[in-house]
C-alpha cells in the first residue's frame, strides 16, 4: 500500500469536520471536484472506505472517524511546527485567525492592526464577525475576543480595550413620541430593536445592572437585526430604542441626535479581552499581533 500524503490527509479532515465538499473546498481553496478526486485516491490507496456520500450530507464511516481522531491531532501538530519556523525569518509571516463580534472588529481590533499590514507585508490577518461563543479550537482560530466574564479559566485573557458600557438609547423624536422609560421593565411597553444572534438564531436579552441588582429584559418591537451598525442607524432613524456599546452612541449623543435612558441601569463592566489556548505555540506573527493588541 502506498503511504497517502500530508495533502491527502489535510483534505481528508476538511471534509470530515465540515461535512459537506463544498464548505471544504472552499477552506482548503480548491474545486470541489478536485476534493472528490483526492477522497477517491485515499481511499483506493487505504482499501476502506472513509466517508458515507449522500445527496444531502456526507458523514464518517468508523474507519474515517479513526483516521480523523488519530490523524488530525498530528497534522495540526505539524502546522504549528512550521509555523514557528517563521520565528527564525527577519519578518513575521503567515495568518492570525481571529474572531470577534462586529463592533470589536470595527473599532477595537481594526484600528490597532491596520498598521501591522503596512510594516509586515508576509503578514496576514482574518477577522471572523460572530456573535456567538465560538470554539477557538475547534474552528481552528488563533484567538477570539469577548468581554472580560465570559472567557473560560483554561484560556490566556489579554486585556485590549478599556471597561465598557451598554447604553440604551433612542431618537428625541421617539422619545417625544413616546416617551421615556423610567425602568427596564417599562420596556416592554415599547417599540425596542433587537439584536438577532447570527450563531445560535436567539434574540440577545437586554441586561441592566443597579448596586447589585441585575435585571434580564425580552423586549419586543417591529425590527430584529443582526447587526449593530445597522441597528444604530435604526435607532436614528427614530424607529425604537436600542442597547449598544458606550463607544459606538457617545459621538451620536454628544451630537445631540441620541438621548440615552435608564443610565443608572447601566453600570460599566470588562471590556475586551484578546484569548486563546495556554498550550498555544506562540509564531512570531502571533506574537505581533498580541503586543499590538495589548492595553497599555
Amino acid at each position: 500500500m502506498t503511504s497517502p500524503s500530508l495533502d491527502e490527509l489535510k483534505v481528508f479532515v476538511a471534509v470530515a469536520r465540515e461535512g459537506n465538499f463544498t464548505r471544504a473546498a472552499a477552506h482548503l481553496g480548491v474545486s470541489p471536484s478536485a476534493v472528490s478526486q483526492t477522497l477517491r485516491t485515499l481511499e483506493e490507496r487505504l482499501g476502506v472506505r472513509l466517508l458515507t456520500r449522500t445527496t444531502r450530507s456526507v458523514t464518517r464511516t468508523e474507519a474515517g472517524e479513526r483516521l480523523l481522531q488519530s490523524v488530525a491531532p498530528l497534522l495540526e501538530e505539524i502546522d504549528g511546527h512550521l509555523a514557528s519556523l517563521a520565528d527564525l525569518r527577519d519578518n513575521p509571516a503567515g495568518t492570525v485567525r481571529i474572531t470577534a463580534d462586529e463592533f470589536a472588529c470595527r473599532h477595537v481590533l481594526w484600528p490597532k492592526l491596520a498598521p501591522l499590514l503596512a510594516t509586515y507585508p508576509e503578514l496576514t490577518i482574518e477577522l471572523i464577525t460572530d456573535y456567538g461563543l465560538t470554539d477557538i479550537a475547534a474552528e481552528r482560530f488563533d484567538a477570539g475576543v469577548r468581554v472580560g466574564g465570559m472567557i473560560a479559566a483554561d484560556m490566556v485573557a489579554v486585556p485590549i480595550a478599556p471597561r465598557m458600557r451598554l447604553m440604551t438609547v433612542a431618537s428625541p423624536a421617539y422619545l417625544a413620541e413616546a416617551g421615556t422609560p423610567q425602568t427596564p421593565e417599562a420596556l416592554t411597553a415599547h417599540r425596542c430593536i433587537n439584536l438577532r444572534l447570527p450563531t445560535h438564531g436567539g434574540l440577545y436579552a437586554w441586561e441592566f445592572s443597579k448596586a447589585g441588582q441585575e435585571s434580564r429584559v425580552r423586549v419586543s418591537g417591529p425590527l430584529i437585526m443582526n447587526s449593530s451598525l445597522q441597528i444604530l442607524d435604526a435607532c436614528l432613524a427614530g424607529t425604537g430604542l436600542a442597547q449598544l456599546p458606550n463607544a459606538l452612541v457617545e459621538p451620536h449623543i454628544e451630537a445631540g441626535s441620541l438621548v440615552e435612558v435608564l443610565a443608572d441601569w447601566c453600570e460599566p463592566f470588562d471590556g475586551y479581552h484578546l484569548y486563546y489556548p495556554s498550550r498555544r505555540q506562540q509564531t512570531a506573527a502571533f506574537k505581533v499581533v498580541v503586543n499590538a493588541l495589548r492595553m497599555t
